[in-house]
């Protein structure tokens, strides 16, 4: 039997790549405190990748579909990314490393297959999305949660309809919102707005220009 060693040396190289994208989103994931991380992500691409190789090439003379090896790959990573999913009375965690799990092991069978810009442009997409991704969505959240208080005295309650237009306008959205009669024609409005970098002068001032209103104080709110 002779050994086709330039065959050979094209799928150590699938698996040498497959276990190096692997081994970088699973890098990720262990930066940031997971239990599956490097290894775990790395062997799951390695032997995606394995498998994949053995199914067009192990048994391409077979008369079996040689794709159904592959094929179970995508069910049996189901069974790994549950261990990784932990719940805890309502929470759940675990379910991005689950999905980072399933996703390299679409790595691995791109590699097996030689397909090797899906799977390094995957890797590319994975580690975005476990990353920088989950920065820029946690920021934005955290800056939708920034709430401003905002304490109104006025002449008239029906100028309200003015100051929500305004406030709208600004971006910012009303929270929680009382009024205090404090007699002798003064009413108190307390608000807490919601919004992403309320301008705080510029909203002082477009309330300040009311006819109606004789007091306008912005600071943060208190959650």
């Amino acid at each position: 039997m002779t050994i086709d060693w330039m065959g050979q040396g094209e799928v150590a190289l699938r698996l040498l790549v497959a276990s190096a994208l692997g081994g970088l989103i699973g890098l990720e994931r262990e930066l940031h405190g997971h239990p599956a991380g490097t290894r775990t992500h790395l062997l799951v691409s390695l032997g995606a990748a394995i498998f994949t190789v053995l199914s067009m090439q192990g048994f391409a003379g077979d008369v079996v579909d040689p794709t159904r090896i592959a094929a179970q790959i995508v069910s049996g990573i189901g069974f790994l990314g549950a261990g990784a999913i932990i719940r805890s009375g309502t929470s759940v965690r675990g379910l991005t490393t689950a999905a980072s799990l399933w996703a390299t092991a679409s790595v691995g069978l791109a590699l097996g297959a030689a397909q090797y810009a899906i799977g390094i442009v995957g890797t590319a997409i994975i580690v975005l999305s476990l990353g920088p991704l989950r920065r820029l969505v946690r920021s934005r959240q955290r800056a939708s949660r920034e709430q401003t208080r905002l304490r109104l005295e006025l002449t008239r309650l029906e100028a309200l309809g003015e100051i929500a237009r305004r406030l709208e306008a600004s971006g910012a959205d009303i929270a929680t919102l009382s009024t205090r009669d404090l007699q002798n024609g003064r009413y108190e409005i307390d608000a807490q707005l919601r919004g992403d970098g309320v301008g705080r002068e510029e909203l002082v001032a477009s309330l300040a220009a009311l006819p109606d209103v004789r007091l306008v104080e912005t600071g943060d709110a208190q959650e």
